[in-house]
């Protein structure tokens, strides 16, 4: 193994600057790249006072190429770029010293149509818009005082940072899930819907915050893809993103429950803020005294203005009203006793009528005989009795004595004979 003692005095170190210095001229002075025509999808589009500035990205592979119009040449343009629109720019590359990365300055774009990925997203956009996927019918209310909020979201991220310090500033004492994953890259889209579905299986958390920090328009290309859409519409639980800058839009923005700007900006809607509650609750408290002084008020407005009235009436008057209601209380609870009287005479009536039908002596003097054994208990069946038996007539009027000589049995009756 070579030794730093062993790197020969010659190969003296460069130092930063040198060695950009070097990159930059080997870039700057190449024929081909002094002036060269690039042609590709515009993305990341973004106006600032100095000029445009945008990625220029392949749509067969993954290499993008980052580009100025400055503010000067704008005018002299045959159209500006578009995002989503795929162009052809003429321009030299040069090398941007302070970050040590080149990009390509744009001195005319010719315009091409439509870009692939520009295309590919419009037509999933279209093709979920017409399952009802972004309808606005669908999307559920967010819960007003969550106990958990389920968070997904890469653990190493900014973004997850200012959820905790946002829910905790906001909310103290919430519970926060984080299901981590990542949120740039080839895999991110499996990674988020897995994510999500873990969550809504396991079911604790009341609303899910899904977010990333901002990026340019490829890191956030998985917010794009339909597997995280539909991870999305299919989560039993309600979803709130924040996902890249103000400026940028998803379609998982579409399909979520609601949509914030930012990350930061989807923990403030997730959760109330403590002290919100707390002014409200004191505003409340002020309005139900106010309220309930005002109504003390009236009462004593009313009262007095009664006792002042009540005051103003002769003793003669006063008595006499009192006279007439008395008289009529007293008609009234007359007709009252009356109606009750009626009512339980009748009833009364009808009772007794109920017992003379029951009366067993009423039966005796249709002509019928009660059965009696020696015990005195009556007699019901044959069963009860056998062959020399004495029983007891009972008739309507008076008894008799009777001694069983035969007894005999039907299938519908039974017959005894005395």
């Amino acid at each position: 193994m070579t030794s730093f003692t062993d790197i020969p005095s010659t190969l003296t170190p460069l130092s930063v600057a040198g060695l950009t210095d070097y990159i930059q001229e080997l870039l700057e002075q190449d024929y081909q790249l002094r002036q060269i025509w690039v042609m590709g999808e515009v993305s990341d589009l973004r106006h600032h006072a100095s000029g445009l500035f945008f990625t220029l990205q392949d749509p067969q592979a993954t290499a993008t190429l980052r580009c100025v119009i400055w503010r000067s040449q704008v005018p002299r343009l045959l159209e500006l770029p578009t995002t989503g629109t795929l162009i052809t720019l003429l321009g030299q590359i040069r090398l941007y010293p302070q970050r040590g990365s080149y990009q390509l300055v744009v001195w005319q774009s010719i315009p091409v149509g439509e870009g692939l990925n520009a295309l590919r997203y419009r037509q999933l956009r279209d093709r979920l818009q017409l399952e009802g996927l972004f309808d606005a019918e669908r999307k559920r209310p967010l819960p007003p005082h969550p106990q958990i909020v389920g968070v997904v979201t890469s653990d190493q991220a900014a973004a997850w940072g200012d959820i905790q310090r946002t829910l905790r500033q906001r909310y103290p004492g919430l519970r926060v899930l984080l299901s981590p994953t990542q949120v740039q890259g080839t895999a991110a889209p499996t990674a988020i819907a897995t994510a999500l579905a873990r969550l809504g299986q396991e079911g604790r958390a009341e609303v899910i915050i899904l977010a990333r920090g901002g990026g340019s328009a490829e890191d956030l290309a998985c917010f794009n893809d339909e597997r995280v859409v539909r991870a999305i519409a299919t989560c039993p639980i309600p979803v709130i993103t924040g996902i890249g800058h103000e400026r940028d839009e998803s379609l998982a923005d579409l399909v979520a429950d609601w949509a914030a700007h930012t990350p930061t900006a989807a923990a403030a809607q997730a959760v109330p803020s403590l002290n919100d509650l707390l002014a409200q609750h004191r505003d409340r408290t002020v309005a139900l005294s106010q309220a309930m002084q005002t109504k003390l008020a009236i009462a004593q407005v009313q009262y007095a203005t009664h006792l002042e009235r009540l005051q103003r009436l002769p003793i003669e008057r006063q008595l006499q009203q009192n006279q007439q209601r008395q008289q009529w209380q007293q008609q009234r609870l007359t007709a009252a006793i009356a109606q009750r009287l009626q009512q339980a005479q009748t009833h009364q009536a009808t009772l007794a009528q109920k017992l003379a039908a029951l009366n067993p002596e009423q039966v005796l003097q249709r002509g019928y005989a009660l059965v009696r054994q020696a015990s005195g208990a009556l007699v019901r069946t044959t069963a009860d009795l056998k062959v020399g038996d004495r029983v007891t007539l009972q008739l309507g009027q008076g008894s008799a004595i009777a001694q069983i000589t035969h007894l005999s049995q039907t299938d519908s009756s039974q017959e005894t004979d005395t």
